[in-house]
């Protein structure tokens, strides 16, 4: 299979609480390999959220070790760890996070642009043309649905190239039709660009699609099932 594009070994996460301190994550050990779809699903609470927030090195684990690409991320400080994700991460949150005052044709180039890409907006262009907006790239977030909100917060996680795509309930704020849309947005960048992509959902039709599921259950894995080839 060769070396894995993710590796956890007994990662802990533990945050402070009003009570004192809270063991989110209590000794995950996980493998993704190269091109794998990953789904995290499991109740309300019980880590998937924090261990995807791991992964993409926005959280840092409180011991063990998360290896992303052969780097390990708990010990790169802050710059190296910007620097890593702006270069092999691109993340999807449910809640869309674009920036309210630029367009959306902005919104996907301007990352480019901070990371030296050449034709930032050139290939921000593309970019939305593929996922169905290319006639919405001078409007503004609060001019869209929901559904072209998170459109554009694909293309912009998908731009860069990414060779780990993470979605955090990417289809949570959105109806069935447009939730049923965003996923195969999803999937086909996946396939257009090779990305490893891992997800966490609550959506039973969206885990299904994936290689493998992995069930977190009050911040440890209960159990994992893959797809019958």
């Amino acid at each position: 299979m060769g070396d894995p594009v993710l590796a956890l070994k007994a990662a802990r996460l533990t945050l402070a609480g009003n009570a004192g301190p809270v063991e989110i994550l209590k000794g995950i050990s996980l493998e993704v390999a190269k091109g794998e779809t990953l789904g995290l699903i499991g109740p309300s609470g019980s880590g998937k959220s924090s261990l995807l927030m791991l992964m993409g090195g926005l959280e840092r684990a409180t011991s063990g070790s998360v290896v992303a690409l052969g780097h390990d991320l708990t010990k790169l400080d802050e710059d190296a760890l910007a620097r890593f994700r702006r270069g092999n991460m691109g993340v999807v949150f449910q809640s869309f996070h674009l920036i309210p005052t630029m367009t959306a044709l902005e919104n996907v180039a301007v990352p480019l642009e901070l990371a030296g890409v050449e034709d930032a907006f050139g290939r921000a262009e593309a970019e939305l043309r593929t996922v169905g907006l290319g006639s919405r790239m001078d409007h503004y977030p609060s001019q869209m649905s929901g559904g072209e909100q998170q459109r554009v917060a694909l293309a912009r996680a998908a731009a860069p190239r990414p060779a780990i795509l993470l979605a955090d309930e990417p289809t949570g704020n959105l109806d069935g039709v447009n939730g049923a849309a965003i996923m195969d947005l999803l999937f086909g960048l996946r396939d257009r660009h090779g990305a490893t992509l891992v997800l966490v959902t609550h959506a039973p039709e969206l885990a299904a699609r994936c290689d493998r599921v992995v069930r977190l259950a009050d911040g440890m894995v209960s159990g994992e099932e893959r797809k019958a080839a």
